[in-house]
């Protein structure tokens, strides 16, 4: 059977080794996984004792609306429930753009290194991709407006941005959207909001208003603790969320899920005791580097991008030795270094000793 001609020289998404296949292979008893940015602590305790409650109607599909899980984001960001879309974890939202607004002939334009998602989907509708280096991990701006041409279509601004843990302010942010043309719609990926800090970060939602070609995307897989459950969302126009649903699966996003997602979010407090734990350890781990002469890209993430001597797929592989999987960098098309997931305190100064074994 024929399929479409880019899809031969694309290559499937390869995750990371799971924790059983390290163990097995390295004959290992533990195994700290370091390698996809879940939270290490993971959902909320209010979560874990309502999960028990559920179960009655799995022989259901679920509810195409999310009707519940719509009102309770609507009131929780104070937008319209008509503003808002979900997926099956963000990556889904990621495609329903692509298939929406991409095409033959359109382009679109985006970091890298970036969120791979992006790239992946705007190769499969046939559009041409167009990527600006980041510059020591941040977003060149300017560079991105200057790729921008009639036949764009969208813009990804990953903030913090993945791989690198860098964000954009609300000063850069905003000057981008004055400049941009208002036939580009700009999406504004934040996944890892949950965990920034930063005071300059922007209130994107409170920017909808003034620019219509936005969308933001966020997730309850991060710092909410539900990878597992696949619940991502974007927040946008009437117009730009009714287009996007015409492309969206009738069915898309389970019923746990959007349980688990409900009960998630009532608990805020869970989330502000996260963040905090992330920035401390996070803090440990920047100190680690500073003092072994290793640089790293300036995070607000659950994950820090370090910069190494020496190659980074040779570096991961050392760890796995250790117990410890991470991303090497090489992967995600940053030469000599890894990207790791901030773990509890405890594993996290394990994990550093083990590095400074391997840069030995």
């Amino acid at each position: 059977m024929k399929t479409k001609n880019i899809i031969p020289s694309l290559t499937p998404y390869k995750p990371g080794k799971t924790i059983n296949e390290v163990k097995k292979e390295r004959h290992l008893s533990k195994i700290v996984k370091l390698a996809s940015n879940e939270n290490v602590y993971g959902p909320s305790p209010l979560v874990l004792e309502k999960l028990s409650d559920f179960g009655e109607d799995l022989h259901l599909y679920p509810d195409g609306y999310a009707r519940e899980l719509r009102e309770r984001v609507s009131a929780h960001l104070n937008v319209d429930m008509d503003q808002l879309i979900f997926g099956a974890g963000s990556d889904e939202i990621v495609q329903m753009l692509c298939r929406t607004y991409l095409e033959g002939g359109a382009n679109t334009v985006m970091a890298h290194p970036t969120f791979p998602q992006y790239k992946h989907h705007a190769a499969v509708e046939g559009a041409e991709v167009r990527e600006i280096p980041v510059k020591d991990g941040h977003h060149q701006l300017e560079q991105m407006l200057e790729a921008i041409d009639d036949k764009t279509r969208i813009v990804w601004l990953c903030s913090p941005n993945n791989p690198t843990g860098c964000y954009i302010n609300e000063k850069q942010l905003k000057s981008f959207l004055d400049r941009c043309p208002e036939h580009v719609l700009v999406v504004l990926d934040e996944a890892y909001y949950e965990y920034v800090s930063a005071e300059d970060y922007p209130d994107s939602l409170s920017l909808l208003e003034n620019y219509k070609n936005i969308i933001v995307l966020r997730t309850f897989s991060k710092a909410y603790g539900l990878a597992g459950f696949r619940v991502g969302y974007g927040i946008s126009s009437e117009e730009i969320i009714r287009h996007l649903n015409t492309i969206r699966g009738p069915f898309n996003v389970t019923s746990i899920g959007q349980f688990a997602a409900i009960n998630a979010l009532e608990d805020q407090t869970y989330i502000k005791e996260i963040r905090q734990l992330n920035q401390n350890v996070r803090h440990e781990v920047e100190h680690f580097c500073e003092q072994h002469h290793l640089t790293y890209d300036p995070s607000e993430t659950n994950f820090l991008l370090i910069h190494l001597p020496k190659s980074g797929l040779e570096v991961s592989d050392q760890l796995l030795d250790h117990g410890f999987i991470v991303r090497a960098g090489e992967l995600l098309g940053i030469d000599q270094s890894i990207r790791v997931t901030i773990g509890r305190e405890k594993d996290m100064k394990e994990f550093t000793n083990a590095l400074s074994e391997c840069l030995q």
